[in-house]
């Protein structure tokens, strides 16, 4: 599985505008939804605020991976945000976060859902590409980098 195969070009913010953990996760609902538009925004918001319920998903290192199940989706979606100003995402270090990846999958694929946690989170764990990703200009620039690091053996 690549990260490709989930993440559009047009899933990707180069600046986000938001300042809190729940306008975050409302940007993030509103550009999966512009990119895949049988989605609703509301019911992406819901889902992600539900796991943040439990846990913040801010892993530290500049980095959180919202993410949930929805019942009626058909694959593995994502979007991915750029916060230059940074967001209080209650992370586990307590710095602020600067890199969003939502992730939502279908209700019924744990197996596709973990597989993708668990790219995303080897994938920014090296400082070298988070820092490239927050010197990319633009969305494409962003998008770009994320499939050229994952393509990497």
């Amino acid at each position: 599985m690549r990260i490709a195969e989930f993440l559009s070009p047009q899933a990707v913010i180069a600046d986000m505008q938001s300042r809190t953990k729940p306008e975050v996760l409302r940007e993030l609902s509103a550009t999966l939804v512009r990119a895949h538009p049988l989605l609703t925004a509301d019911r992406l918001v819901e889902v992600l605020r539900e796991r943040e319920k439990l846990g913040s998903t801010g892993i530290g290192e500049g980095v959180a991976i919202p993410h949930g199940k929805l019942p009626g989706m058909g694959q593995l979606q994502a979007a991915f945000g750029v916060s230059h100003a940074g967001v209080d995402f209650e992370a586990i270090d307590g710095k602020p976060t600067h890199l969003f990846f939502a992730l939502v999958a279908p209700e019924n694929s744990a197996g596709v859902h973990l597989k993708a946690l668990a790219r995303i989170s080897r994938l920014f764990k090296n400082p070298r590409f988070r820092a490239a990703i927050l010197e990319a200009p633009t969305a494409a620039d962003i998008h770009a980098l994320i499939v050229q690091e994952d393509a990497r053996p």
